[in-house]
């Protein structure tokens, strides 16, 4: 996972280890419109909280499909809605940001976009989330529900979400009133590409399926001093060390092991030379858990051992602990999603449509469910079904997602996707 203040969020889906059905799935085609606009997302990517021309791409697709267009909703958050009669409202959701990776797939469309963060530091840009994947869907399933609106009735609310990759823009767009200045839905659905299932199909999950994550900075002080006398100092570094390794005793001895959880010190640093005791390290640490309570347990847990360390070594002063960034659980609410899994296999037939395990990523679809409104996302494959089964055979992995190399099997992973929102979508909102 790459750091560009990011938490660890859906790019983690690339995880899933689900097995393929029985069957390869057919290949679907794609018109040339939709893949042109998908070539144009992927070779100009924008980074989280920057993506004005993305948005704007977005926004003119569903203006020419009939939808009415707001703009610059928690920051540059598209909103379109088109209404058609009397019925539910359903929402749809697209991310519009990429990654600060650079693109290593060797495609003749591969993005060469290096521009400066928010830091000033200049970065490579890549999809390498696939939120083009989703984006190009989104606009192609405005479209079709566009032309089929003789079978269906309601409202559609489709949304292109800024800063998924900074867990920021789901909340940002609550905030600024997507639920109050626009038709607040009945359901929330989404998409997510994961290269570890062919194209042409898809993966389900009810219930929880993604974990809360938080970002939590730790400082801990000691008294520096020369290294050859460290009888004069108190030594930052080894209460570092004790407190990652008493770390791993919250996750092994203080919780139900039937209550996934996971810590993880990401980074550490302190000091600078060989014989110099700092005054100071600092951490870096993720927490993922399922369960609010669990989540709570741990952070508090973390906080505890880092003051108890300190208090044992005779630190000066406590350390410094805060909480940066964070996002619930992602619920999948279990009566949805047997209904969306239900027309997803009849839609894309039973050995297309997989069961997959819940996973300790993260990502801010959650807030939305939190919201009070059901919500899942699924997982749309974007492996080429025959490099899957070559790297089965060598017990070898694909390209993981926000990796440098990864690259969807463009046409039938988008084709498929909006096979399946369509296939979705008129399911909820279909004429009885």
């Amino acid at each position: 996972m790459p750091r560009f203040p990011v938490v660890a969020s859906i790019a983690l889906l690339s995880l899933l280890r689900a097995v393929p059905g029985p069957a390869a799935p057919a290949p679907k085609a794609l018109s040339p419109d939709l893949r042109d606009f998908y070539v144009d997302l992927h070779r100009n990517p924008e980074l989280s909280l920057h993506e004005e021309k993305t948005a704007a791409k977005v926004a003119a697709r569903l203006r020419q499909a009939g939808f009415e267009v707001t703009t610059g909703v928690g920051g540059t958050g598209v909103v379109g809605v088109l209404k058609n009669g009397s019925g539910p409202t359903v929402m749809l959701r697209t991310e519009l940001d990429a990654l600060p990776v650079e693109e290593k797939t060797g495609l003749p469309y591969a993005s060469t976009v290096r521009v400066k963060d928010d830091a000033g530091t200049e970065v490579p840009v890549m999809h390498a989330c696939g939120h083009d994947v989703h984006m190009t869907a989104l606009v192609g399933t405005a479209a079709e529900m566009a032309r089929r609106k003789a079978d269906w009735h309601g409202t559609l609310v489709f949304i292109g979400q800024p800063a998924e990759e900074r867990i920021r823009g789901a909340r940002a767009m609550l905030k600024d009133g997507l639920f109050t200045r626009f038709p607040k839905p009945d359901f929330v659905v989404a998409l997510h590409d994961t290269p570890n299932l062919p194209a042409g199909q898809v993966g389900v999950t009810s219930g929880y399926a993604l974990a809360s994550s938080d970002s939590v900075d730790l400082t801990i002080y000691g008294k520096g001093g020369h290294g050859a006398s460290p009888q004069t100092t108190v030594d930052p570094i080894v209460i570092a060390a004790r407190t990652v390794l008493a770390l791993q005793t919250i996750v092994s001895r203080e919780k139900d092991p039937q209550d996934p959880a996971v810590v993880t010190v990401g980074s550490i640093h302190g000091g600078n030379k060989h014989n110099i005791i700092p005054d100071e390290v600092k951490l870096q640490i993720t927490v993922r858990a399922y369960k609010k309570e669990v989540r709570e347990h741990v952070l508090a847990a973390i906080e505890r051992i880092a003051k108890a360390e300190a208090l044992a070594a005779g630190a000066p002063k406590e350390p410094a602990f805060a909480v940066v960034e964070s996002c619930p659980a992602t619920y999948n609410d279990p009566k949805l999603t047997a209904r969306i899994a239900a027309t997803l296999r009849r839609t894309l037939g039973d050995a297309n449509v997989v069961d997959v395990p819940p996973q300790m990523a993260s990502e801010d679809f959650s807030e939305y469910g939190l919201a009070g409104v059901p919500a899942v996302q699924w997982s749309l494959g974007a492996g080429d079904p025959a490099k899957l089964k070559e790297l089965a055979a060598a017990g070898k992995q694909p390209p993981s997602l926000h990796s440098s190399l990864f690259a969807p099997d463009r046409d039938p992973t988008i084709a498929t996707g909006v096979e399946a929102e369509v296939a979705v979508l008129m399911d909820l909102l279909g004429k009885p």
